[in-house]
């Protein structure tokens, strides 16, 4: 087979290699859709679906993936990893639907000693009785030599022994594994180099491992080897540390050694949300491409470098991804990243707003506070609204509440000129501040507005630490007024605007007295 030396083709493993990840099994929908889109969507040009043999529920998913595949001539794509057992595996495979088999033998002399108990010539014998009887039933065989990584450093006669009496088996692919992740980038050229060098007709494969982080780095150095085929699955799915990640590997291949594949990487975070979602391993927000933040300017100085010339816009374009750069807001915004945000949001401050809302942001950030695009408007109408005339002060305040318990409410404050202290219990942790806060303010024979209404929100996919928007109406005797509250915390963000409504109560008795 003549190699194009400007295209590498990605095998996925997603479904058989990352399966393995501990604690995750895909259900046969789950592994059919997502086979479909790593074919079909994605591009890959190979997936690895299962092991032979697994289960009967197993066995359901492959049947499903290989009549879908079947229909849309995507068959010779579809894997599937057998063993060196004449016909056991082969059956399963040939009954299932399958057309290409991967026998794993092994590539290292203790693994074939110390695991098998047999010699590498009855093991080559072996191999060779199931790989033609696979070929009589009509399957496409590549062939694994299972940690390949070890046996070429540390018994190199036998990797090369095995290779030789394999050569006429009519094997498309020889899968070359770094089984337990060991080999470092300078040993996966040499190696590889070497292997590429004494089988110049054979196509090789390398399936790296990231025990030791190294997996991305690992796979590059073995295409600048001569590799065409790289093995990857989706998030590093895999044991342990893990495989290499499909959107690492494909990314750099194309943007560091300029290969071209066949990779539509505007589906890559599409496929690493399903994987998530039906492994249940979520990714980290950090993780290349495809984490929630990796497209995502924290600093303002980043934000104003953006907006006078993209001055910190790389290669990876959040637009190849089918992604949005983003501003954060946080301890370290600036105005730059405010300003982004506001017209991302079609919104306009004059400079003495715009300089509260961003002190807010600032405080908010400075608690540790995670501030969205849809927070902000929150945070706007809560400064715009914001009146602070002092007269009441909330010193401290210590709220608890329990199941079966009374809630209960401790305040220190500070009204006018002077500082009271009182405690209450209360239906709810709100109930609670509320009576408290009530004994202070009849002591100085102040009247308590009543409270009308009380709404809460938060924003539209907002999450469990979204920031709570508290309004509550109030009326005073002669008319009703909202004041808001926002913070993280539901009781606290209605503690907010009930301050707020008392230092507008009290504004109001103030300037009445006046007259």
């Amino acid at each position: 087979m003549k190699i194009n030396k400007k295209t590498v083709e990605i095998l996925d493993t997603t479904l058989r290699d990352g399966e393995q990840t501990q604690g995750v099994s895909f259900s046969p929908a789950e592994k059919t859709n997502i086979a479909k889109a790593l074919l079909q969507s994605l591009g890959v040009s190979r997936i690895e679906i299962t092991s032979a043999n697994v289960s009967a529920r197993d066995r359901e998913g492959v049947i499903n993936i290989t009549q879908w595949a079947k229909k849309e001539k995507y068959l010779d794509k579809v894997e599937i990893l057998g063993f060196i057992d004449h016909t056991k595996s082969v059956d399963w495979i040939v009954g299932a639907g399958g057309k290409v088999i991967n026998l794993l033998a092994k590539g290292s002399e203790i693994h074939c000693r110390q695991q098998l108990k047999k010699s590498l010539n009855q093991h080559i014998k072996e191999i060779k009785k199931t790989i033609l009887y696979a070929q009589k039933k009509g399957l496409r065989v590549n062939i694994y030599l299972e940690d390949w990584s070890n046996g070429f450093y540390k018994s190199p006669d036998y990797v090369f022994k095995l290779m030789d009496s394999l050569l006429d088996s009519n094997i498309q692919h020889f899968m070359l594994p770094d089984t337990l992740g060991v080999l470092s980038p300078d040993e996966v050229f040499e190696s590889l180099s070497e292997m590429i060098k004494r089988y110049p007709a054979v196509d090789f494969d390398f399936h790296p491992h990231n025990d030791y982080g190294l997996a991305t780095a690992n796979a590059l150095m073995a295409v600048r080897a001569g590799v065409r085929t790289i093995h990857c699955t989706i998030n590093c799915m895999g044991e342990r540390a893990g495989n290499a990640s499909l959107a690492e590997v494909a990314v750099n291949l194309k943007d560091k050694m300029k290969m071209s594949l066949t990779i539509n990487e505007s589906q890559l975070v599409k496929l690493s949300d399903m994987v998530a979602s039906f492994s249940g391993k979520r990714v980290s927000d950090n993780a290349p491409i495809v984490g929630e933040d990796v497209f995502t300017q924290t600093a303002g100085i980043h934000a104003d470098g953006d907006k006078k010339g993209a001055l910190y816009h790389g290669t990876m374009r959040p637009e190849r991804f089918a992604r949005k750069r983003s501003y954060a807001l946080g301890k370290l915004s600036g105005k730059a990243s405010l300003d982004k945000k506001l017209e991302e949001l079609g919104l306009y401050l004059t400079p003495k707003n715009r300089k509260a809302v961003l002190a807010r942001v600032i405080e908010l950030g400075d608690s540790k506070k995670r501030i969205t695009s849809e927070d902000l408007p929150i945070i706007i109408a809560d400064v715009l609204e914001n009146d602070n005339y002092g007269y009441i002060r909330l010193l401290t305040c210590t709220i608890t509440s329990g199941l079966n318990l009374e809630s209960t409410a401790s305040i220190h404050v500070q009204l006018y000129n002077d500082r009271f202290t009182a405690s209450s219990g209360g239906n709810g942790g709100y109930d609670a501040f509320i009576r408290a806060m009530k004994k202070v303010i009849s002591r100085q024979k102040i009247s308590f507005p009543q409270l009308i209404d009380y709404e809460t929100r938060i924003p539209k996919g907002g999450k469990t630490s979204a920031l709570v928007d508290c309004v509550i109406t109030w009326h005073d005797g002669k008319e009703r007024f909202k004041t808001r509250g926002v913070h993280s915390d539901q009781v606290v963000a209605a503690v907010e605007a009930t301050m707020k409504m008392l230092n507008l109560h009290l504004h109001g008795q103030t300037t009445e007295d006046m007259k």
